[in-house]
């Protein structure tokens, strides 16, 4: 007697394993333009390093001998990867089974991947296909029993995960149910612009319940959800998906516990750019490319944006200075002229979530004008969004460089500015209660109209009083720490980094806020 029958069944589970769906299914899978999760996983990890959990979870069939006729392999893969040579935990559902509808098997997996991320301390990634559960049951034969009442909550894990490790997802086919739920609960989002769908419902479910006739696309494609918020970004394709991924990964710390990597740098740190001596228009009316003068003082190359499409007002992303990770917010003044809307603002507090979960500094470059304003503004609960941007802002510990690069004005400006921060100005920098054209409307409103050329007297006090806001005398009282040529904005803030590094250590372990608006 040995144990060689029961070795040989192993063997050949695992091999019937990486089958997946089956050969025909996983060739209907790739005629519609899709990775398998196996692929997607290979393509995300560094070679060679896929360390599976439960390989052969699942339900085996047997003949009447006893001997294994088949094996349905669980329709979610996960395992440990290496990214960058920096150990990740990854999975995600096999549409190539049940739709990625979850297997009993397959969801016992799925839970679990939070659960680990958390225990071992490690980045999570999703990769998502698949729908939620089904009328059938997780079996597919009839419905599931419910679970017992003292269950673990199936969420908890998910929050928690979020509050201890870098959560990123992806979306690469058609996500509904509890799969576009976890996708959502990330700290970075991408979907493929080519396949991907993200779904409350389907659209039978959609018809049947609203009467609406809606495909995928139209029900939750990337132009509904990179614009609404759902996701952070859009990508060309999976590849494209992945690599975002990687590059956000890049960013970030293994852990709350953990600072993030400061790369070798060969960025001078001392270098000007003589476009930025001139970038902001003298006059005042004019917009410019904010997202030019993120380019130009962080490192080269190393802006990655998130969000682009939602509150477009507001710029959010991660990048680099001297090598250290930083949060970068910054307003769009070639949007609704870089106000603070009720998108924005959601945007903005959410990113500097991030920023304090994962001990990221924070630099600000500031050309904010103020809450929007009118009506559609006020629908919206622009003030109460706004104000919690505020109060976020108020509560975060890491540290914070704000840049005041032109307007900086109303209640909305003190989202810009950390607690302790430092500020810089710039020689364009004008701020106070308000705009001077909002002030002048206001206050001057009976001298403009008495005035035999109301226009002309407009543009005279907004120009007079334009010259009381200048940086000059903020910068005489010490109301910033200093007024600089901008051409030195990437030097004076590499310096910032130096001073603050010190201090990132303390600030490591799990975030704490208290309620907001």
């Amino acid at each position: 007697m040995n144990w060689k029958k029961e070795i040989d069944e192993i063997t050949q589970r695992r091999k019937l394993a990486l089958g997946q769906g089956g050969d025909q299914a996983v060739a209907k899978h790739h005629a519609k333009g899709r990775l398998t999760i196996r692929e997607r996983i290979d393509k995300l990890i560094d070679q060679n390093t896929f360390e599976e959990i439960g390989p052969i979870a699942g339900a085996a069939n047997y003949d009447e001998n006893g001997n294994l006729e088949s094996f349905d392999p669980a329709n979610f893969v996960l395992g440990f990867g290496k990214v960058g040579g920096r150990r990740i935990v990854v999975g995600g559902e096999d549409f190539t089974m049940r739709g990625g509808s979850p297997s009993p098997a397959g969801l016992r997996k799925s839970v679990y991947a939070e659960e680990i991320a958390i225990q071992y301390r490690l980045p999570l990634v999703r990769l998502h296909e698949g729908s939620g559960g089904s009328v059938g049951g997780t079996s597919g034969k009839g419905a599931s029993l419910p679970g017992p009442v003292n269950a673990p909550a199936r969420f908890k894990s998910v929050a928690q995960a979020m509050s201890t490790v870098p959560v990123a997802t992806a979306a690469l086919g058609a996500v509904a149910g509890l799969p576009a739920g976890r996708l959502v609960a990330s700290h970075f989002s991408v979907m493929s612009k080519k396949t991907a769908q993200i779904l409350t419902a389907g659209p039978a479910v959609v018809a049947r319940a609203m009467g609406e006739e809606k495909t995928k696309e139209e029900l939750g494609g990337w132009k509904v959800h990179t614009k609404n918020g759902t996701v952070d970004n859009g990508a060309d394709d999976e590849g494209a998906c992945l690599a975002e991924i990687q590059r956000f990964l890049s960013f970030m710390p293994d852990s709350v516990e953990q600072l993030a990597p400061v790369n070798n740098c060969d960025d001078p740190v001392d270098r000007t750019d003589e476009e930025l001596a001139n970038i902001v228009p003298t006059d005042r009316r004019k917009a410019f490319d904010m997202r030019r003068v993120i380019s130009l003082v962080l490192d080269r190359d190393s802006f990655f944006e998130m969000g682009a499409g939602y509150g477009r007002s507001q710029i959010t992303g991660l990048g680099r200075l001297n090598g250290q990770p930083v949060g970068v917010w910054a307003n769009n003044c070639k949007f609704l002229a870089g106000s603070m809307t009720s998108d924005g603002a959601h945007k903005a507090r959410r990113f500097m979530e991030l920023c304090e979960t994962f001990s990221l500094p924070i630099v600000s470059l500031v050309d904010e004008p103020g809450f929007m304003i009118g009506s559609q503004a006020e629908r919206e609960a622009t003030i109460r969004h706004g104000t919690s941007a505020v109060l976020t802002a108020a509560m975060t510990t890491v540290p914070w460089a704000s840049v005041m690069v032109r307007r900086s004005f109303g209640v909305a400006q003190a989202a810009h500015y950390g607690p302790e921060g430092f500020v810089l100005a710039w020689p364009s920098a004008e701020s106070g209660p308000l705009p001077v054209e909002g002030g002048v409307a206001v206050a001057f409103q009976r001298e403009i109209a008495s005035s035999p050329d109301p226009e002309a007297r407009r543009r005279e006090l907004e120009d007079e009083l334009a010259a009381r806001q200048s940086p000059f005398p903020r910068a005489e009282a010490l109301g910033v720490h200093d007024l600089i040529d901008p051409r030195r904005t990437r030097e004076e803030l590499c310096h910032w980094v130096g001073r603050i590094q010190p201090l990132l250590p303390a600030l490591l372990g799990m975030a704490k806020f208290s309620i907001r608006p």
